[in-house]
C-alpha cells in the first residue's frame, strides 16, 4: 500500500470518528492540546466561534453538524447570494452547507462532498431531520474527481480541507473544472499554511490528519492555487493559529508556525 493511500484511510478512520464521538482529540481546532498549544478543551459550538463563525447564525442550522474541526469561516466572505449553486469540498457534517443553504434559499443549492461514509450519513441525517430541500451530501474523492459537472457552480468553498489532500494542486483544478467560467466563478476557502514544510520520509500520519504535516507554505499554497488556472488571488484574512514545539532552524530557535489564511480567487 503506497503512502497516499494509508493516509487517505488514516484520514477516513479519524473523521469517521470524529463524527461518531465528536471533536476531542484533533488538532485542527484552535484549542487543542495535542499539540502544546492549550490545556483548554472548547465545546465545538465555543470553538467555531473561535475560528469566526457567528453565534447566531450557527444557532439556525442543526446543532449535530457543529463539529468545531474548521481553522476559519469562509461563509463569512463569501457573498453567497439566493438563487446560487455552492458545492462545499470536505463538508464533514454540514455546517458551512446549512448555513449557505440558509443564503441560496429555495431557487438555489448547496452540494456538499465528502470521503468519509460516517460524515455523510451524519449530515444526511440532519439534512432529512430538519428539512433541508435544497441541500444534497455526495461521496467523493476532492483531488481526483469531485463529483459535479464541469462549469455548473457560482461558487466553492472549503474549510480546514485541502491542507489534509496529498496533491494540492489536483484539487484546485476540480475546485476550477466545476466553476462558471468567465470571472461568474468564485472560491473562497478557510486553510491552514507552515512556516516550513516537513520532508515526504519525515511525515507523521497522526500530524497529517491533524491538519499539520500536510501544510504547505503560504507561497507554496498559493502558487498551487495559480497553477490550476486562478486570477485575482486574494488574501482575506491571515492570523496564527499555533506554535509548534518543533523548531523551524535548530540555530535560532524558531518554532515552527502554522497560520490560517482564507482566500478568494476566480475562475477566468
Amino acid at each position: 500500500m503506497d503512502k497516499q493511500l494509508r493516509l487517505k484511510e488514516k484520514i477516513q478512520e479519524q473523521y469517521g470518528k470524529i463524527a461518531l464521538d465528536g471533536n476531542s482529540n484533533s488538532c485542527c481546532i484552535p484549542s487543542s492540546d495535542c499539540c502544546g498549544t492549550s490545556e483548554i478543551i472548547l465545546s465545538p459550538f465555543e470553538s467555531s466561534k473561535t475560528v469566526g463563525y457567528d453565534s447566531d447564525k450557527l444557532k439556525l442550522i442543526p446543532e449535530s453538524s457543529v463539529l468545531g474541526v474548521g481553522c476559519g469561516n469562509p461563509i463569512r466572505f463569501a457573498d453567497i447570494n439566493e438563487g446560487d449553486t455552492v458545492v462545499d469540498l470536505g463538508s464533514g457534517a454540514g455546517i458551512d452547507v446549512f448555513l449557505a443553504a440558509n443564503f441560496v434559499k429555495e431557487s438555489g443549492k448547496v452540494i456538499g462532498i465528502d470521503m468519509t461514509e460516517n460524515m455523510l450519513n451524519k449530515a444526511r441525517e440532519n439534512a432529512e431531520k430538519h428539512g433541508y430541500k435544497n441541500v444534497e451530501f455526495r461521496q467523493g474523492d476532492i483531488e481526483k474527481r469531485v463529483p459535479v459537472e464541469d462549469n455548473s457552480v457560482d461558487q466553492v468553498i472549503s474549510n480546514c480541507v485541502i491542507n489534509l489532500t496529498t496533491n494540492k494542486e489536483n484539487t484546485f483544478k476540480e475546485m476550477y473544472r466545476i466553476l462558471k467560467s468567465e470571472g461568474k466563478g468564485k472560491m473562497v476557502i478557510s486553510d491552514l499554511v507552515t512556516s516550513k514544510e516537513i520532508a515526504p520520509d519525515s511525515i507523521n500520519a497522526d500530524n497529517w490528519c491533524s491538519c499539520i504535516d500536510g501544510a504547505l507554505t503560504k507561497e507554496n499554497y498559493i502558487d498551487s492555487i495559480k497553477k490550476a488556472g486562478f486570477t485575482n488571488i486574494e488574501i482575506l484574512d491571515e492570523k496564527l493559529y499555533m506554535e509548534l514545539d518543533e523548531y523551524k532552524d535548530q540555530e535560532n530557535q524558531e518554532k515552527r508556525q502554522i497560520t490560517s489564511i482564507s482566500i478568494k480567487a476566480v475562475k477566468k
